[in-house]
């Protein structure tokens, strides 16, 4: 009796071995096919149990529970079946994520004209943008020490444009139209010996005009805006600047003509002007009328406190009365 108990218990023990490696190999299998591998395994019914004694001595799955095998078996990832968490973006949704991210520094064109122009500005006769040739922040243009011979084509939204120490000898009445924000230019140490007479008087917000160390002889027309103007180191002479060509400019604060070969002093002045510098000239006289109201000796310019004389052939003693209604006097010779 207890032989038969025992050879019962091993004949048991037997078929549970046999269930689970069964049970083990279907579940290796199961996972074993969606993996890719470098050749086909095939099994038949002669080496399929040799095939699952081989692998119980690798594994040595006799020491690991069952249900264990199978949670670390199933929560593998076939390396070679991986779907995209996330699909592709579209093609249209590529491209309005370009056009979003483009820079555009300064809009110089029309939405018709393609992109290029319109990041880096109109083309220059170099056939190189303006903003490629020079240097655009915002609305500004800084084309400083280029060796430019010409005012290159500007981005209509331009309101600051410094173009100093360049070769650029003549102002054309086109070089700045169409550019209704421009507010300040600033052509310091070039070679300007002409402008064209509208080259600035259709510019309706330009306040500041700086065309030091030229070779300017006469001055156009320039717009009543004005707040700012500097001329100095030029060639005006006589006929150098318009009569009554200041009259007009309400809003002018700074006028600076030192340097040049002015032989009286422009007339009249605004009334809100704070400097006028002539120092370098060859003004040779001054009226008592000059900036003060003779016909109204109650008359004060408070406005007027900067006014240079000095380095020109006037004696400022001889007309005293020309300096009563202001603020100072003007510094120049008294001999």
């Amino acid at each position: 009796m207890h032989t038969e108990n025992k050879s019962f218990g091993s004949r048991r023990v037997c078929k549970m071995k046999a269930l689970a490696r069964l049970v083990l190999g279907l579940v290796i299998f199961d996972a074993a096919v969606p993996a890719p591998t470098l050749e086909t395994i095939s099994y038949d019914s002669e080496s399929y149990d040799a095939a699952l004694e081989d692998l119980d001595n690798l594994y040595n799955y006799e020491n690991i529970p069952i249900g264990q095998a199978e949670i670390e078996i199933a929560t593998m990832m076939p390396s070679g079946n991986r779907e995209l968490l996330t699909p592709p973006p579209q093609p249209e949704e590529v491209e309005e994520e370009a056009e979003e991210s483009t820079p555009r520094l300064i809009d110089g064109s029309s939405p018709q004209e393609p992109e290029f122009p319109r990041v880096l500005g109109p083309q220059t006769s170099e056939d190189f943008p303006t903003c490629l040739l020079c240097t655009c922040i915002s609305t500004t243009v800084y084309c400083d020490d280029h060796e430019l011979d010409a005012i290159p084509p500007l981005p209509k939204n331009t309101a600051y444009f410094y173009s100093r120490f360049n070769r650029i000898k003549k102002i054309n009445r086109n070089d700045f139209a169409s550019l209704n924000e421009l507010r300040r230019i600033d052509l310091t140490s070039n070679l300007i010996s002409e402008i064209d007479e509208d080259a600035f008087r259709k510019l309706p917000q330009l306040q500041e005009l700086v065309l030091r160390d030229n070779k300017i002889r006469q001055l156009p027309e320039l717009p009543t805006t004005l707040t700012f103007i500097d001329v100095s180191n030029n060639r005006l002479g006589r006929k150098g600047i318009k009569q009554e060509a200041f009259k007009d400019m309400y809003d002018l604060h700074h006028l600076y003509l030192t340097d040049n070969n002015l032989d009286h002093i422009p007339l009249p002045l605004p009334e809100n002007l704070r400097a006028l510098h002539l120092q370098n000239n060859n003004i040779l006289e001054m009226h008592e009328d000059t900036f003060c109201n003779v016909k109204n000796l109650t008359y004060i310019r408070k406005a007027l406190e900067d006014i240079r004389l000095d380095g020109n052939p006037i004696n400022l003693s001889k007309t005293p009365q020309a300096y009563m209604c202001l603020p100072r006097l003007p510094i120049g010779s008294l001999v």
